[in-house]
């Protein structure tokens, strides 16, 4: 039994939100004494190129565990190929009222309905100066609830101003059911406006630095057919470097007669693994391997992770699937897709 099974029953007579906090902070206390990468063996390589970045292994941390990126070093000697932090906004905010982060055990899932709390693009910043990681950095960015669409580029670029030269990548969540109005954005004119500006923003910006970091979108899984038709066209008029594909889903479903599936937000978990991953092999048809995918959404074993390569991802990122599995996780996913490589390259 690894550290993190004996310690899971513990956490989950916790209310989530309270284990979340703990955790990290013992994640932290482990990595100052020099222990946390005893807590899963050791991640060996397995590089991967993808938008022009050289990653150590395909498996990435999601978005939304490390809002403020405080927890760097710490997640760091985890293994993972790469991280990404935030979602981060202009101005601190508190997010929704709690509790606001709810388990459903039964069927390996959580809802959350955050809202983007975190304390500001500054504080981020701040954070990841005084931090000792040096590997693959992604830095997520959003708007404030009380920004209206109309104005939204405002925050978005303000963010990937005040982050550019600290991410390897930038990621644009416009999927978060958790502030109103904000998948309003992945509709086909509202999103082109916005990317148009975010991509001239980024040229300018690589100019000036001498270093273009990339510009990732984070989409919804609860996408239409003719939704992604649109999507699709955008990203290949505005040049966009990757797709996260995708955030938590608004469905009930697969989650039907649990006592917790009337609770507001999104849905991760085992529940997400078909849906997001139909998204990303809907998206990549379109696209084709012009546009860099990253598979994120049910991952708990490693073929889960084989299962979003084989639909067109490069990358894969974990969140869930960490709380149900712990970081034995990230090594099982690297493992699932050495073997698929070394068959794929077999055949």
């Amino acid at each position: 039994m690894s550290l993190y099974q004996f310690l899971r029953p513990l956490l989950f007579a916790l209310d989530a939100e309270t284990a979340h906090g703990l955790t990290l902070r013992g994640l932290d206390a482990a990595w100052r004494c020099g222990l946390a990468a005893r807590l899963a063996p050791a991640v060996p390589d397995l590089p991967v190129d993808a938008f022009g970045i050289r990653f150590p292994n395909p498996v990435g941390l999601a978005a939304g565990l490390d809002k403020n990126a405080e927890h760097l070093d710490a997640l760091g000697a985890l293994g993972f190929g790469f991280i990404e932090v935030g979602t981060v906004t202009p101005r601190p905010q508190p997010g929704n009222p709690r509790p606001r982060l709810f388990r459903l055990p039964r069927h390996e899932a959580i809802i959350n309905r955050m809202g983007f709390n975190n304390a500001g693009v500054d504080a981020l910043v701040r954070n990841v100066e005084a931090s000792a990681y040096h590997g693959v950095l992604g830095i997520n960015i959003g708007k404030q609830k009380d920004t209206p669409n109309e104005r939204a580029v405002d925050d978005y670029g303000f963010c990937l101003e005040r982050v550019y030269r600290y991410a390897s990548y930038v990621a644009v969540n416009i999927s978060s059911p958790n502030t109103q109005g904000l998948r309003d954005l992945q509709h086909e004119e509202a999103l082109r406006r916005l990317l148009g500006s975010l991509r001239e923003a980024q040229e300018r910006l690589g100019s000036q630095s001498g270093a273009r970091r990339p510009l990732l979108l984070k989409i919804a899984p609860d996408l239409t057919e003719a939704d992604l038709d649109g999507i699709a066209e955008v990203l290949r008029s505005c040049g966009i470097d990757g797709v996260i594909c995708t955030n938590t889903t608004l469905d009930r479903s697969a989650v039907a007669g649990d006592p917790r599936a009337a609770e507001a937000g999104g849905l991760s978990g085992r529940p997400l693994l078909a849906r997001s991953t139909e998204v990303l092999r809907g998206l990549h048809a379109r696209l084709g391997d012009a546009v860099a995918l990253v598979g994120v959404g049910g991952i708990l074993e490693g073929e889960d992770a084989a299962r979003k390569t084989a639909a067109g991802a490069t990358l894969v990122q974990l969140y869930t699937g960490l709380v149900y599995r712990g970081p034995r996780l990230i090594g099982a996913c690297v493992e699932a897709l050495r073997r698929q490589r070394s068959q794929t390259h077999a055949c």
